[in-house]
């Protein structure tokens, strides 16, 4: 959801009084300033100044108007800032994410946050990109291993990056998918590798894609899977055995014949690393189809 345009206002004089564009003492765009500047009303204008006068960034001066307080200082950097959200995502999901719990971790009030980033989009953006080049495509010659050697290597990092980062992919599209460098940089990586085997481009940029949500696809059960850890104290182990016996009547039942048969073998093993990599090399043989 997109910030009130006060917030957003307010949060672009705060940067430029954190960069030293606006010094201390001086003079602020006036509520008429900013009303003609952003094309907003007065109460919107008016709600600017009073969030930069709850901030303490800025104060009313007899005879001059407002003016940039003395004390207002920089805070916390934009990497820093990113650094903190990506660590509370991590330990408590997107859904735990939210501004106020962020400037709580940094210690700085709310509106500060708005300095470095627009909104919650700007930031979990930010988030990713930052994730995504913290884990660079392998380093592989397509020429010498092979296309599908690199796909697999590919699919298998992003895999224990959505595993080290569960909120990952609850943050990913790929129909409104926001545009973050590092991000682009790993389907081009993938791109590169099919491009020496007859591709046409949209084949490539289709095939990159398609395993990169395979590999999201899965990963989306992550964040689900620890917050259930979380919140109840068992693991996908412990669940499975406290429901063994429920378990055992419903195959029992007759109805379910297949399903027994495959459940009740000795040669059954079963999670998401497991699925992922069935489905991973029955998706690589199927574009190896499309090779020429």
């Amino acid at each position: 959801m997109d910030s009130p345009a006060y917030r957003r206002i307010a949060g672009e004089i705060a940067a430029r009084i954190a960069s030293g564009e606006l010094p201390p003492g001086a003079k602020v765009p006036s509520t008429r300033q900013i009303m003609i500047e952003y094309g907003v009303a007065m109460a919107t204008a008016t709600k600017v100044i009073g969030a930069l006068r709850d901030e303490g960034l800025v104060q009313a001066r007899r005879g001059v108007g407002t003016v940039v307080a003395r004390e207002a200082v920089a805070g916390p950097d934009r990497e820093r800032v990113v650094r903190t959200a990506i660590a509370i995502a991590d330990a408590e999901g997107l859904g735990g994410l939210s501004m106020r719990r962020l400037a709580g971790e940094l210690g700085i009030p709310t509106m500060s946050v708005y300095r470095h980033v627009a909104d919650k989009e700007e930031l979990v953006l930010l988030m990713m990109d930052e994730v995504m080049g913290a884990t660079p495509p392998p380093e592989m010659s397509p020429a010498t291993e092979g296309w599908r050697a690199c796909l697999e290597a590919l699919a298998r990092l992003q895999w224990a990056m959505h595993r080290r980062h569960t909120w990952l992919a609850q943050a990913i599209s790929f129909t409104r998918p926001l545009l973050a460098p590092n991000a682009m940089a790993h389907t081009e990586w993938a791109m590169a590798a099919l491009d020496a085997y007859g591709l046409e481009p949209a084949q490539q940029f289709r095939a990159a894609v398609m395993v990169a949500n395979y590999v999201r696809g899965t990963a989306v059960n992550l964040e689900d899977e620890a917050q259930a850890v979380q919140e109840t104290g068992m693991t996908d182990q412990d669940w499975l055995e406290e429901r063994e016996q429920q378990l055992a009547a419903v195959l029992a039942s007759g109805r379910l014949p297949m399903m027994a048969r495959a459940l009740t073998g000795d040669d059954l093993e079963f999670d998401l690393d497991i699925l992922l990599e069935f489905g991973l090399q029955r998706l690589l043989d199927g574009l190896e189809t499309l090779m020429p």
